[in-house]
């Protein structure tokens, strides 16, 4: 298939990549034109604007966005909306909230232009491992450009989920899921790490966990990864951002009265990492001191 793509940070490109490896001819597009120029040396045909990326597809144009989620991709579907034709295909394959999935589907339908949205997974990795997708919006729209999710994906690795914002929706679930496996594999990683008389390798135990182990996980590989090297996490700050779905998830457990303790915890524990030392912490020692008369501590120490 013919399919542009805009937008070619880590993902976008190397889905480009990965599509262009499948034989696909994609035309890519980016604000960056060092990324557009690396692309064309992969074999991508390059464009110096939207709208000569749209010129340079066939009728019933396909374009895919990979930009960052909110006002960037709210701007760009705007714009494409205004030189696209009557079914014409935009596929949103970044972390937009699904509400603005339906919403956008809805405007983009009053212009007879057809929206997928699809939920991605798979981060730097899915050039050579494939990339997890959940595809929402009409049936006969997937079935069109389900050639491009069966070459992204590795063998049973995407699936159609439903209507418009269903992708999103089911993609947002799995960060919230992701945000609570995430934390828990840390906390238990300090737990051992605080036992120094043992003095445990924690390269060997995370590679060990990972064959047989109920635990297993690629998520387990990659920490045996960052172990390897005993010397790299001692310049990491703990400062962990959240890109969104895991509050969208969390709004949206309330929302449905869902009941989601160890997500909603975990969420509450990347805001507490971006403070080396929160007011709630000296509530805390002061008030143990003022009812056990327990030891404060002041300064660094």
């Amino acid at each position: 298939m013919k399919l542009g793509m805009i937008g070619l940070g880590k993902m976008g490109s190397n889905m480009a990549k990965r599509l262009i490896n499948f034989n696909h001819e994609v035309v890519v597009y980016d604000v960056n034109i060092d990324n557009v120029n690396s692309l064309k040396k992969y074999g991508a045909i390059a464009s110096n604007s939207i709208e000569e990326l749209i010129n340079l597809l066939p009728e019933q144009k396909i374009i895919w966005v990979m930009v960052p989620a909110g006002e960037i991709t709210e701007n760009l579907i705007n714009k494409l909306s205004n030189l696209l034709s009557k079914n014409d295909i935009i596929i949103d394959g970044g972390n937009s909230n699904y509400k603005e999935s339906e919403r956008r589907a809805s405007f983009l339908k009053e212009k007879k232009i057809e929206f997928v949205d699809v939920g991605t997974s798979g981060g730097i990795w899915g050039l050579t491992e494939g990339y997890c997708l959940m595809v929402g919006g009409k049936k006969e729209v997937f079935e069109k450009t389900e050639p491009l999710y069966r070459s992204l994906a590795p063998e049973n690795g995407y699936i159609y989920t439903g209507p418009s914002g269903s992708g999103h929706f089911v993609k947002m679930v799995h960060n919230g899921i992701e945000y609570g496996m995430m934390q828990a594999y840390a906390e238990g990683f300090e737990l051992l790490h605080s036992k120094k008389e043992y003095d445990l390798d924690l390269h060997e135990i995370s590679k060990v966990w990972d064959h047989g182990s109920v635990i297993r996980s690629w998520l387990l590989q990659l920490i045996s990864n960052i172990f390897e090297d005993k010397d790299y996490i001692k310049d990491i700050r703990g400062y962990v951002p959240d890109s969104g779905e895991g509050r969208w998830t969390v709004e949206e457990a309330i929302s449905q009265s869902v009941s989601m303790p160890v997500i909603t915890l975990s969420l509450m524990q990347r805001f507490r990492s971006r403070k080396e030392e929160t007011f709630s912490d000296k509530v805390l020692a002061a008030l143990r001191n003022q009812f056990g008369g327990h030891e404060i501590k002041k300064g660094d120490k």
